[in-house]
């Protein structure tokens, strides 16, 4: 129950919702309004275009979005008169959709939002197919394609004004919570009887995706929005510098990474372990608390029962008892709980890094206002520019998006031959229903393709149903509304959710036009279940492009990014020094590349067996990346802050160069050998320190391994 109430607060308080609310309010108000004129006709016209124009609106710059927004508005307009001058010609206007079909999808080239731009416009022509207008409408149906799409942009952009921080600490909320749960998964290496470690990596390094993805977002956010970074006081400079103190606490959770069944080998039945785990969920939680108060907007006012440090205090009083009684046992040594002591600094540092986050929204907030961040938080986000060349140099079978405009191309023309030659059936929404399938990963085309007619099923079971038992016509509208939030809300979410709330809500809007709803039941079915049939077959048949074909693609940035770590490392061991915005973008590289590797393996595995190349070997790669980059981190971060000193010994330095080394060959033998050097300095005299230099071989036998993976995963 607890769990359930959790899950509902974070969704109401989500930007997904927001979203929804607002998508249902752009999309609704100006088929209400005409039609209570009227004009019902003109207000759903009106509608199309909000809803064609609210594809643009992702999380982003307000910048961007307003960018996109007024594209779309022009697209849309000048489609809508394409196709109502083309309509009289019906296999031209066909050619023209299919070709419009090829070159929009292109637009991935500059990213997901001008792909949605292109998706509005191409998504108008498709809603035209069957709606033939005289030439004097072609106009005044344009025009209110327009209308619409501004009314969407207006209110959306009215909303941003009224609330300019909401939709950051949303998003800055996500990332939180996104970091708790990953935090929680971590607290499933500790807990008494854990057996299955590869799933645990498994679901951790799931979550790792998601986290790199939430991060994105607030990125984007807050560091593209001249408001939020420049602002001296207030809650702008509040939302950045919790970012960047989150960021710094997700390398903490991070670099907690043991030999787990070590651990329980030696001392799962002490129950200190358990301890471990009750105390990383209490750290979890008291982090949740803090993402949903960022999210919700409200005040966060710490428990004074659950102080994390009084939890750790008790966790040293039970190892220092079983360090005494390690001590007192034949042949035991005092160092035997010395992976235990490693835990618990990792647990303090943590919560001490909780606090400092808990302190920008407690009795002390107003002080952020004058703390400032060193940091140049331009360098941390990527600048997109649009050229023409970089279109022209994706015209090539190589490239993915160009596999996938061509697979949408022939996809349309199939779709478009069928209906046409198949009599009382619907191009446009066997078009759309392809549009949306059809993804540039099979893998994505195939879970959307069963969520679609698993939806389709079920939603049209469940509004046959409403509009047979409920003939009120008010209490329809309001079930269509409440169908109409959900939907718009769960499409970053959930897609069957979708889905299955989108056909209702489409199945009452037609009972409201006068259409039986048997039939378009049938037809929505039919129609739905053929687009997905032709989506499935030209995704798996023309052009495929498997995940297993491009893993080099994406285990080379890995190795480049752990080798500039592994060379900052080194030079803050030799006394060289290291600026905390070259360690922060290292880290970030190590971050993202890690995730994109994550999901790519994720996507390979929803793929057919007999598609995949050596899962084994690539989810041993993935844990191997995890846990070296948890173990550069551990050193250089106490090494930045003071907690460690400079100094190497002669083969502790041979172990990192050895390590860099095997990088080196990993890379070479992926088709990049790796000229550049990290830079030489004096080792700086040090007393030995026998625990650095157990960290270093470690690594050098981690690198190791990734190159002898890399090695199996390369080779046939």
């Amino acid at each position: 129950m607890a769990e359930t109430i959790r899950k509902l607060r974070y969704f109401f308080s989500s930007q997904e919702f927001s979203d929804g609310v607002r998508t249902t309010l752009a999309v609704l108000v100006p088929g209400l309004g005409l039609g209570l004129l009227g004009q019902l006709t003109a207000g759903v016209t009106m509608s199309i275009g909000a809803l064609c124009v609210s594809f643009t609106d992702t999380p982003g710059p307000p910048v961007h979005k307003r960018n996109a927004g007024l594209a779309a508005v022009a697209l849309a307009g000048l489609m809508a008169l394409v196709t109502g001058f083309l309509q009289p010609y019906s296999w031209l206007l066909g050619a023209v959709v299919v070709a419009v079909s090829f070159g929009f999808t292109m637009l991935l080239v500059y990213g997901n939002r001008a792909g949605a731009v292109g998706t509005a416009g191409l998504l108008v022509m498709i809603l035209m197919l069957d709606k033939p207008l005289p030439p004097e409408r072609v106009f005044s149906y344009a025009g209110l394609i327009v209308a619409g799409g501004l009314w969407y942009l207006a209110l959306a952009l009215l909303l941003n004004r009224l609330r300019p921080y909401r939709v950051a600490q949303q998003a800055l909320g996500e990332a939180v919570l996104a970091v708790a749960e990953f935090l929680r998964l971590k607290a499933d290496f500790y807990r008494p009887g854990t057996d299955h470690l590869d799933a645990d990596y498994r679901r951790l390094v799931a979550q790792q995706v998601r986290v790199s993805e939430k991060q994105d977002v607030v990125r984007e956010l807050l560091f593209k929005t001249r408001q939020l970074v420049s602002e001296s006081t207030g809650t702008g400079r509040r939302l950045v510098l919790t970012f960047v103190d989150l960021v710094d606490l997700y390398e903490q959770v991070t670099i907690s990474s043991y030999d787990y069944a070590a651990l329980h080998q030696r001392f799962e039945a002490s129950g200190v372990l358990g301890a471990v785990a009750t105390e990383v969920d209490a750290l979890a939680a008291e982090l949740e608390r803090v993402g949903f108060a960022i999210q919700g907007n409200h005040a966060y006012h710490a428990r004074p029962t659950n102080d994390p440090l009084a939890g750790l205090e008790q966790l040293k009083a039970r190892i220092d008892a079983l360090e005494a009684a390690s001590a007192g046992s034949a042949g035991a040594g005092a160092g035997s709980v010395l992976p235990l002591r490693k835990v618990l600094v990792n647990l303090r540092n943590l919560a001490l890094r909780l606090q400092g986050i808990q302190g920008y929204f407690g009795s002390e907030a107003a002080a952020v206002a004058g703390q400032r961040t060193e940091l140049e938080l331009d360098r941390f986000v990527a600048h997109q520019q649009f050229t023409v060349r970089q279109l022209t140099s994706q015209l090539t079978l190589r490239s993915g998006i160009f596999r996938h405009a061509m697979r949408m191309l022939i996809a349309s023309l199939i779709g478009f031959i069928i209906t046409e030659t198949l009599p009382g059936h619907h191009s446009y929404w066997v078009l759309m229903t392809i549009t949306y399938m059809l993804k540039p990963a099979f893998s994505l085309t195939k879970q959307r393709n069963s969520q679609r007619v698993l939806g389709t099923l079920v939603g049209g079971v469940l509004g046959a149903l409403v509009l047979w038992l409920l003939p009120n016509q008010l209490v329809l509208l309001l079930l269509m509304v409440g169908f109409m939030v959900v939907s718009f809300s769960f499409v970053r979410i959930n897609y069957l959710v979708t889905v299955t709330f989108m056909t209702p809500f489409v199945l009452i809007l037609f009972s409201f036009l006068g259409r039986g709803y048997v039939r378009v039941v049938q037809d929505r079915i039919f129609d739905t279940v053929l687009g997905c049939a032709i989506a499935f077959a030209v995704s798996y048949w023309l052009f495929p492009r498997w995940e297993s074909e491009q893993l080099q693609d994406f285990l080379r940035p890995v190795l480049r990014a752990n080798l500039r770590y592994l060379r900052t490392l080194q030079q803050a061991l030799l006394g060289s020094p290291v600026a905390v915005l070259d360690y922060k973008l290292a880290r970030k590289e190590v971050y993202v590349s890690s995730a994109n590797l994550g999901a790519a393996f994720q996507r390979m595995l929803s793929e057919p067996r007999t598609k995949q190349r050596h899962p084994a070997e690539v989810h041993e790669f993935v844990v191997l990346n995890h846990i070296l980059s948890a173990n550069v981190a551990a050193i250089t971060s106490a090494l930045l802050a003071g907690e460690t000193r400079p100094g190497v010994s002669g083969a502790g330095l041979k172990n990192l160069r050895q390590a860099q080394q095997q990088l080196q060959r990993g890379l070479a033998r992926l088709g990049e050998p790796d000229t550049e050097e990290a830079a030489a300095a004096p080792v700086v005299a040090f007393a030995p320190d026998e625990q650095l230099g157990e960290q270093l071989e470690f690594i050098q036998k981690l690198s190791g391994d990734i190159s002898r993976v890399t090695e199996a995963v390369v080779g046939e």
